[in-house]
């Protein structure tokens, strides 16, 4: 029955998502990559959330807060705040330029060799990181959650394969041959039943610790774990309070307002006000994030707490959902969660198509190809790129302790060198080319060389080394100054200025800078009341 539900909420979701994108012409660069520009506020803002929450954030952050507490919270609602700053700062200047990607605002900002550059980083995360990664969390979570070895009667090993490629195969049919339109709808739809069945895992689980009253089972919760429910991380926690204010507000901006994968949707909105609308409304939402995300791994501690050790913090969730959900809602769950699991590796594999064909194919391979041809270059990528994914995915089985901290920390290679060229190039008119190069390569190079070799020479001699947040913030504040001392010194002959394509109109939303006020301070208060 479980797998029944299972296999209709998903057939159904695929069927709606047909119906609803069958008028949009596919064959045109706009209508494949951006949906014809056309998408609303609520659409948006439904694929921006099912994009982000997947099986690394339910699997991975649960797993951290069932060692940390709710201190990773800030991973959830920072976030909140940066999509304000992405509504009023980023999103009004790439729809005045009609950007489809981001790597083509560095391509008319500077010149076409950083474009490649960024898009190469871009890629590179996305194909060695961020795919095999959603593949293989996902396929673990549902493996526990459906008990899969025992059902296809396999050892472990072969369920893993066995799961990895059909999630992969079928989010390869939503990203490859549906284009962004199918993505977002299908993710909108899925973000209803993700925030549904989300907000049930920690109801049942407080019913469950509070036996029948959700009241008393967060009395049980703060009663026998307060440490837990302080925001305020010290020096040794995953996210201590100082990282706030350095690293972790910068990898939070670059991933909401800079992320091909992430903006793509906003880029995608028929005009400003709705751009700004889905930004926003997910704001808002983000701020729940935490009950969903945070609050079952506090859960988890105190059901499995003798049990699992802290080290074996990501197999909580699928234990939990096992052990609260009745049985009538675990096939819906299993749904719409096997659906967040599709969203992030659709999105990323539609992001990964849009690069290729617009700043690859169309840059380097056929520079005179048509877009029916700059379109069909894109899918022939993604198949290559998911089959790439979908072969690597099953070798993390030995993934390092707490996945979510890990991933970020890889991130950090690329994301806050394209993070630092974005904003200069945005905030100044004279920084020339070669600076973002020097600043992007530099960035790259010396993160690398921190965290992955000198880091483990330091400790090693039993020295001390800073948060790795604080050390993203360290080498972005040493490349602004880098490129703003190369600006001054050898500035461009003629100062940028940004022309307005008017491929949309870019009116702001009325309502934009005082629900931002208001979600900020609900952010900070949020603080207050855990300090």
């Amino acid at each position: 029955m479980q797998f029944l539900i299972f296999m209709l909420f998903t057939a159904l979701v695929g069927i709606i998502s047909y119906f609803a994108t069958r008028s949009t012409n596919e064959k045109t660069q706009d209508g494949y990559f951006l949906g014809g520009r056309s998408l609303t506020g609520v659409v948006i803002a439904g694929s921006l959330l099912l994009t982000n929450l997947s099986t690394e954030q339910l699997v991975g952050l649960n797993g951290s807060a069932f060692k940390e507490g709710i201190v990773v919270m800030a991973w959830e609602t920072l976030a909140a705040i940066t999509m304000v700053v992405a509504a009023l700062v980023l999103l009004p200047r790439y729809l005045k330029g009609g950007l489809t990607t981001v790597p083509q605002f560095l391509e008319r900002r500077y010149d076409t060799t950083t474009k490649s550059i960024a898009s190469v980083l871009f890629l590179s995360g996305y194909m060695v990181v961020l795919l095999p990664i959603v593949l293989y969390s996902g396929a673990i979570a549902l493996i526990g959650m459906f008990d899969l070895t025992s059902l296809m009667g396999v050892d472990q090993t072969t369920a893993l394969y066995i799961t990895v490629w059909s999630i992969g195969l079928i989010g390869s049919i939503y990203a490859i041959f549906g284009g962004l339109k199918a993505v977002a709808v299908s993710d909108t739809l899925n973000a209803v039943g993700l925030l549904i069945g989300g907000m049930l895992v920690p109801m049942f689980g407080l019913l469950y610790v509070g036996e029948g009253n959700i009241i008393q089972g967060i009395e049980v919760l703060v009663a026998n774990h307060p440490e837990k429910f302080l925001a305020k991380g010290g020096p040794d926690s995953a996210i201590p309070f100082g990282t706030l204010f350095t690293g972790m507000i910068l990898v939070q901006l670059f991933y909401w307002g800079t992320n091909q994968a992430i903006i793509q949707r906003a880029l995608a909105a028929k005009n400003l006000k709705e751009g700004q609308k889905g930004l926003l409304i997910a704001a808002f939402i983000k701020i729940l994030g935490p009950i969903i995300v945070v609050l079952p791994g506090i859960i988890a501690l105190h059901v499995f707490g003798d049990t699992l050790e802290t080290g074996q913090g990501d197999q909580s969730y699928g234990l939990l959902v096992n052990r609260v959900l009745p049985p009538t809602l675990l096939g819906f769950f299993a749904a719409v969660l096997f659906g967040a699991i599709l969203s992030s590796f659709n999105s990323a594999l539609n992001s990964s198509v849009t690069l290729f064909g617009l700043d690859v194919y169309k840059q380097y391979i056929n520079k005179e190809a048509d877009e029916q041809k700059v379109v069909r270059s894109g899918k022939m990528f993604g198949i290559l790129l998911a089959l790439f994914s979908m072969l690597i995915a099953p070798t993390i089985a030995n993934a390092p302790e707490g996945l979510f901290g890990y991933l970020q920390e890889i991130n950090g290679c690329y994301t806050i060198p394209i993070l630092t060229i974005i904003l200069v190039g945005y905030m100044t008119k004279y920084v020339p080319a070669y600076a973002a190069k020097i600043a992007i390569l530099m960035g790259s190079l010396l993160y690398t060389f921190s965290q992955f070799f000198l880091k483990d020479y330091v400790l090693s001699r039993g020295g001390t080394y800073p948060h790795y947040l604080h050390v993203m913030a360290i080498l972005f504040t040493f490349n602004v100054l880098l490129m703003l001392v190369i600006g001054r010194i050898w500035p461009r002959k003629e100062g940028y200025i940004q022309v307005y394509t008017k491929q949309v109109d870019i009116t702001p939303w009325r309502y934009v800078k005082p629900l931002g006020l208001v979600i900020t301070l609900i952010v900070i208060s949020t603080y207050f009341v855990f300090a």
